[in-house]
């Protein structure tokens, strides 16, 4: 069975205190801390003096990766200095790194932007909208996931043929409205904030573009009465359920295959007894492979199909966890298995979790940092399971984007604030934050800032391949 040690559990917790401390006693630190550490420093960005190549931190990462895979990871980073930034985490995690902080701490996304929030459905069938990506997760300062979401907006709306302004004030407007989400959170017990979700019917509901509003209405009725489990993925014509390929992204990968029912084996013996006599009732019957977001494009990930004796199905997704990008820059991860770390971190930060997450490992030697030189074969590997996600719903919130990018950003801060306040200190940041907009307007000149940047290492990394700088190494695939 799977637990977690008390020194894990102690090094989750948020910053020690001597005695429990009142809202008012939090909120007035929160006050004074403005003094040491201005809100309006957070607009400042600088490149580092010794920065390192953006180039050369991909192709260290390129290393632990499937070979084969780093092309199509590559090509989807060149398409656009957005989609650069999405599998860039590595690059902005260095970077902020050297920004300024409060030393205010919460469990992180790590790798937060706007493609990594979304919908899915709740054990009770209803659609609900969060952070569903924590390959990066990790305890940070409360500031790093801000700064990535309010850059991903400014380089989502610029794309979007925004201008400059306009892009800007995305970014703005998502850090008020996390602020605003922030001070209301600061009021309730701490049982209440953890107990927060967002609805998506009642957040759709609240969009100010009444257009936006009701399209996406629209698409999520319409989505929620043709959903199906299987997801298009699953045939079940001959005398047993398989999995249908769909190349180059859902295929099969026989030299790999081994590793991931070993992996699979492994998280089915080690659930807790309530889960396993539920598992109980399945057997896994086949597996394909999954190239993922752009971020994660090369590591191991695959869909398991698991089904009764009479053909029901559960179709159950392993992926790869590696350390993450934030562990060099904030120490090391306090678990063992990356994948405890994605599965902790997913619990604390989401209001509704998936009940089947748990991690599980490959054969071969294991090391405390997690993968830091994993076989190209799969040995040695570390990985977390949850049930595989519609992603019909979870398309929701791309969509929604992509018609109304400031309603989106208002949702995003929003939510970005409930997961904070579940692991943060909810009335020290609130106290910071204050009523005004001078975080606001800070975080915005950073991110328009951190976009150019963004911008000029895009240029470098598509220079690379053009140049064939970043070739995918050679190995087994």
């Amino acid at each position: 069975m799977q637990t977690q040690h008390s020194q894990a559990s102690a090094s989750l917790r948020p910053e020690a205190a001597p005695h429990l401390q009142t809202r008012k006693e939090c909120h007035a630190a929160g006050v004074k801390l403005r003094k040491s550490v201005r809100r309006g420093c957070h607009a400042d960005w600088t490149t580092p003096a010794g920065r390192a190549s953006p180039v050369a931190i991909l192709a260290t990462q390129g290393l632990t990766r499937i070979p084969d895979l780093l092309s199509v990871r590559y090509a989807r980073m060149k398409a656009s200095p957005f989609a650069f930034l999405r599998g860039a985490a590595a690059v902005m995690a260095a970077d902020l790194a050297h920004t300024p902080t409060t030393g205010l701490t919460v469990q992180a996304c790590g790798d937060c932007h706007l493609a990594n929030f979304g919908s899915y459905a709740s054990p009770e069938g209803i659609p609900v909208f969060d952070i569903n990506d924590f390959d990066e997760t990790l305890r940070a300062p409360f500031e790093w996931d801000i700064r990535r979401l309010g850059t991903s907006l400014v380089l989502a709306g610029l794309e979007g043929g925004l201008s400059d302004k306009a892009a800007r004030l995305l970014s703005r407007d998502m850090t008020l409205t996390y602020a605003k989400e922030m001070t209301r959170l600061a009021g309730l017990s701490p049982l209440e904030i953890w107990t927060d979700r967002v609805d998506l019917v009642a957040a759709i509901a609240q969009f100010e573009d009444r257009k936006v509003r009701e399209a996406v209405q629209a698409q999520l009725a319409r989505r929620l009465d043709s959903a199906r489990n299987h997801f298009g993925l699953v045939a079940d014509s001959g005398p047993a359920p398989s999995l249908r390929e769909r190349p180059p992204f859902v295929m099969r990968l026989p030299a790999h295959e081994d590793t991931i029912r070993q992996a699979f084996s492994r998280y089915v013996a080690t659930q807790p007894a309530e889960r396993a006599v539920l598992l109980d009732r399945y057997r896994l019957r086949d597996v394909v492979f999954k190239v993922v977001g752009i971020g994660s494009v090369g590591t191991f990930c695959a869909i398991g199909l698991f089904a009764t004796a009479d053909g029901e199905t559960l179709l159950l997704q392993i992926k790869e966890a590696q350390e993450s990008v934030l562990a060099p820059f904030t120490g090391p991860s306090c678990f063992h298995n990356q994948g405890e770390r994605v599965v902790t971190g997913q619990r604390i930060t989401q209001a509704v979790s998936d009940s089947f997450l748990g991690w599980t490992r490959s054969d071969g030697p294991q090391t405390d940092k997690g993968n830091a030189a994993p076989d190209l074969s799969g040995q040695g590997r570390q990985f977390y399971v949850r049930r595989l996600k519609d992603t019909r719903l979870a398309a929701i919130g791309s969509d929604s984007a992509q018609q109304g990018l400031a309603d989106y950003a208002r949702l995003c801060g929003r939510t970005l604030a409930r997961a904070h306040a579940r692991s943060g200190d909810v009335a020290t940041i609130a106290g910071y934050l204050g009523k005004g907009a001078a975080f606001a307007d800070a975080i915005s000149r950073f991110s328009a800032a951190y976009a150019k940047q963004t911008h000029r290492d895009w240029a470098v990394f598509t220079a690379a391949l053009k140049d064939n700088q970043l070739p995918a190494p050679s190995g087994p695939a």
